[in-house]
């Protein structure tokens, strides 16, 4: 299926200054970045799993960014360096994405002490965590750097290693239960768990994975180059706001109970004696600020935020579960989640990512309904009773939901520069607080050992409804994604259609006008000279002239509707004696309005031939006013004096009374002309843009 890739993204208009010979270029990197992909998604493994060499106290639960903060008045080094390794690794990872090799491999670095430290080699021992805290925000960023490189040459490989970042921060805290009794004897006999083994082999295969991406991208990624683009401020916003998203650690830290509760306007004493109050309101507080920080980065960093971070809300409750029902011994828990993130991942590449991946939500929460079903409302009796094969189609299906969600949503982002900010900083925020307010708010008080602590009739159908929502939203992204290719490509088919058009015209003009348009204009001019037939010659080498003038001009093409663009008709008028000036960007007129227009500026034309004298020109101006349009017509002839079109009417002579006043009047515009012996004529009409309904015959 990742061969069958959909082209949809591929046509997607590349980012301000992109090259178009990227595809060509980086082709043959393609496997280095995906090695590379799937090196950086170890690495957020090993970043985000417990350190064995610490206890339990530094095992972190499902989507928690790993950090630890004391909470004691006095701040030591660890404390002040996790704190602030969060803000440091995405500002570095989102100014540098081109080099995403070498993040990683900074990222992978800095967890080498930690895995030292599972050998009980006391390498850094105080400043480790923060090391992994620095490593885990480090590789989330350049990891999503390499999928949206991989988006511009192969969008289903880009979609499939943003799938697998989910897969890893699920994949991390399970190890914590998996230690597969692996034991060796060092020296002083002291056993090491087998957990130390399993980050030593990942952080081999991180680094192997990782070489081939570090040689064949030394200079840096040119496909992620062009698609971010040079410097600007869309740019800059996008880095801007992931660095504050990063920053939310701060007020939570700084976030005391006697500040919260003046915030909140309730005595501190009141809040402290609901501690899972006081952690759901700065929870909240934090995952409102990081939405508004998401729509500040646009609507689709918003949307896509949104639906990443929901779809992994609602996998960390039927996972937990899923996880304990199986049990900590033996290789099933390990192939189940493979292949949850083996279909995530597949579902994520293929043509039709975005119906599959709401489907497959749809059917993780079915799974979910059918076992609160199955155990009359106490999903627990799972985990209790340790009925593996629920336990393992639940996991299967969650987590490769959770992975298919958000590799779809790469496709999307990629082409915008906004994977990085989106699946980096904002999700992982979103995603981290949400997830808290729920566990908080939702705990049970249960203290038996075999619960896993959870009030599962709330948090699972809460849990399954989110799954829902976010296979809507996913649906809905994929269904919005359609519609802005469908208008990209309509308008560039256009485009497209209107350069050759023009060049066309622009081809056939220049010996048109030098040819054809001037033997019209000499019979048109001398055929009346000839007696009757050449007048009748005359009238016709007009009409061709205007028909002519009017197909180079472009035509009179509708610009929406019955709406008429009254640039061309114009520019049809113009000949070696006639200069017709127009906007740039189109006037519309309706059609009937368009045409009466056309016919008064004729007739104004026609008396200029007639009265202005031998070797008069004529200039036409047309100017867009918003509410209504303005047609001038000046010549620089012989002029007349200010009583003769009174005089002329008088006489019977109606053609201005007639064919320019009285066609611009019934339009509800005006006509205003001004002449003096020598000086030439200025005839100006003004039309509105909408015309006045005309008033019944007998009424007032």
């Amino acid at each position: 299926m990742i061969s069958g890739m959909d082209a949809l993204e591929d046509r997607m208009p590349a980012a301000p200054g992109a090259d178009s010979t990227s595809h060509a270029t980086s082709g043959p990197l393609r496997l280095p970045a995906i090695l590379g992909g799937v090196a950086g998604c170890l690495i957020l493994v090993l970043a985000t799993s417990p350190l064995s060499g610490y206890g339990d106290e530094f095992a972190h639960p499902f989507l928690t960014a790993p950090g630890f903060v004391s909470g004691s008045g006095r701040w030591n080094l660890l404390d002040w360096l996790t704190l602030l390794a969060p803000i440091a690794a995405t500002a570095l990872g989102l100014v540098t994405p081109r080099w995403w090799p070498y993040v990683l491999a900074a990222a992978a670095l800095l967890v080498v002490p930690s895995v030292l430290i599972d050998f009980q080699l006391d390498v850094l021992p105080d400043v480790a965590p923060g090391l992994a805290t620095f490593s885990f925000y480090l590789a989330i960023v350049a990891v999503a750097s390499c999928a949206q490189g991989l988006v511009r040459t192969a969008a289903g490989w880009g979609a499939a290693v943003a799938a697998l970042t989910v897969g890893s921060r699920l994949l991390g805290p399970a190890l914590s239960s998996a230690f597969v009794w692996v034991y060796y004897g060092p020296p002083q006999d002291v056993p090491i768990n087998g957990l130390a083994v399993w980050h030593a082999v990942l952080l081999g295969l991180a680094l192997t994975g990782l070489s081939p991406a570090l040689w064949g991208y030394r200079r840096g990624d040119a496909s992620v180059a062009e698609t971010v683009g040079p410097w600007s401020l869309p740019r800059a916003r996008l880095v801007v706001t992931g660095t504050l998203a990063a920053c939310m650690a701060i007020p939570q830290a700084f976030l005391t109970t006697p500040r919260l509760a003046d915030l909140l306007g309730v005595t501190w004493d009141a809040l402290a004696r609901h501690s899972s109050a006081q952690a759901a309101a700065i929870g909240a507080l934090t995952l409102v600020t990081t939405a508004v920080l998401a729509a500040c980065a646009g609507l689709w960093p918003l949307a896509g935020a949104v639906t990443a971070a929901a779809v992994q809300v609602g996998a960390v409750v039927p996972v937990d579960l899923a996880l304990a029902t199986i049990g900590v011994h033996g290789a099933v828990k390990w192939l189940a989640l493979a292949a949850g993130m083996a279909l995530g991942a597949v579902v994520a590449a293929g043509r039709w990512r975005f119906p599959l991946a709401a489907t497959l939500t749809v059917f993780a929460a079915t799974a979910m309904f059918i076992a609160f079903a199955a155990t009359t409302g106490d999903p627990e009796k799972l985990a209790d009773q340790r009925v593996e094969i629920p336990g393992v189609l639940i996991l299967v299906l969650c987590v490769g939901a959770a992975c298919a969600v958000v590799g779809a949503t790469a496709p999307v982002l990629a082409p915008r520069g906004a994977l990085p900010v989106v699946l980096g900083p904002l999700a992982v925020t979103l995603a981290a607080n949400w997830e808290g307010i729920e566990q908080t708010t939702t705990r049970s008080m249960a203290d038996s050992a075999d619960s896993i602590g959870l009030d599962t009739v709330l948090q699972w159908n809460v849990a399954a409804v989110v799954l829902l929502v976010s296979g809507a939203a996913i649906g809905g992204l994929g269904f919005a994604q359609l519609l802005a290719t469908r208008r990209a490509e309509r308008k560039h088919a256009e485009q497209i259609r209107l350069e050759a058009a023009a060049a066309e015209r622009d081809r056939l003009a220049r010996p048109i006008h030098d040819g054809v348009l001037q033997v019209l204009a000499l019979v048109q001019r001398h055929g009346s000279e000839l007696g009757n037939q050449g007048s009748e010659l005359a009238a016709l080498a007009g009409e061709q002239e205007v028909a002519l003038r009017s197909l180079l001009a472009g035509g009179t093409s509708d610009v929406r509707g019955g709406a008429q663009d009254l640039r061309g008709p114009l520019r049809a008028l113009a000949t070696l004696a006639v200069e017709v000036v127009t906007p740039v960007h189109p006037v519309a007129l309706s059609s009937d309005t368009a045409a009466e227009v056309i016919a008064a500026v004729r007739a104004a034309l026609d008396n200029v031939r007639r009265h202005a004298g031998e070797g008069a020109r004529t200039w036409i101006l047309l100017e867009d006013e918003g509410d209504g349009v303005r047609v001038t017509v000046r010549d620089d002839g012989v002029g007349f004096p200010p009583q003769r079109p009174a005089e002329a009417a008088e006489a019977g002579r109606l053609g201005i009374a007639q064919s320019m006043r009285g066609r611009i009047a019934d339009l509800g515009g005006s006509t205003a002309i001004e002449s003096r012996p020598g000086e030439g004529t200025e005839v100006e009409f003004w039309i509105p843009r909408e015309r006045p309904a005309r008033r019944e015959a007998g009424t007032a």
